[in-house]
């Protein structure tokens, strides 16, 4: 069975539990994925398989692609992305993953990309403390000194410095699947997950 599914995050609610307390969820509308390329050990080196998600209209589908899909005998897709499975699990192009597959998983793992925030400080950037206020009311946002004098007289590699933030991977593990509806092919997950409205999720068995 494929352990991942691709979806689309709609947004954050709440829902009660069987004790009556709140729990906040992310909605994410996942599946189904379609299986659009079968990967082996034998022809590749490794066991793996590549699947779709998202509507798009063909005319938006260049050459390479469209023969792709075709070859696979499946509709065009948005998304793709490769998902390892076991060595010797036998899978078909066409094949789909559906929310269903995750009836009786307790726990995922989320993979998205966070919310770009452009160029930010030290103090929103790495949490930088800040100067005192009332002995340095010019600098109390600036990072301080960044390197030595005499050794090594260069500012070190890796230094945390102000910059671009945010648009990374990010990988949230062990979020509690709290419910599962299979006739909208939605989950609901415990906690909050990588990106904004509408952004691409993967979704994997913890």
């Amino acid at each position: 069975m494929v352990n991942t599914i691709l979806g689309r995050k709609l947004g954050m609610t709440q829902v009660w539990d069987e004790d009556d307390n709140v729990v906040p969820v992310t909605v994410v509308q996942a599946g189904p994925c379609v299986v659009s390329q079968v990967k082996t050990k034998a022809t590749d080196g490794y066991d793996a398989v590549q699947i779709g998600f998202g509507d798009i209209k063909a005319k938006h589908v260049n050459k390479p692609m469209s023969g792709h899909f075709a070859a696979a005998g499946v509709e065009p897709m948005r998304f793709l992305r490769e998902v390892r499975v076991p060595e010797g699990e036998e899978h078909a192009t066409g094949e789909k993953v559906t929310v269903a597959d995750f009836a009786d998983v307790k726990t995922v793992d989320v993979i998205g990309t966070s919310k770009g925030k452009g160029f930010q400080g030290t103090m929103k950037r790495w949490n930088f403390a800040g100067a005192d206020w009332h002995r340095s009311h010019k600098n109390h946002r600036k990072p301080g000194s960044i390197g030595q004098c005499a050794y090594p007289a260069r500012v070190r590699k890796g230094l945390h410095m102000a910059g671009h933030y945010g648009n990374a991977r990010v990988t949230v593990k062990n979020l509690k699947l709290v419910r599962v509806d299979a006739e909208q092919n939605l989950m609901l997950i415990k906690g909050a997950v990588p990106g904004g409205k509408n952004a691409l999720v993967s979704i994997r068995m913890a």
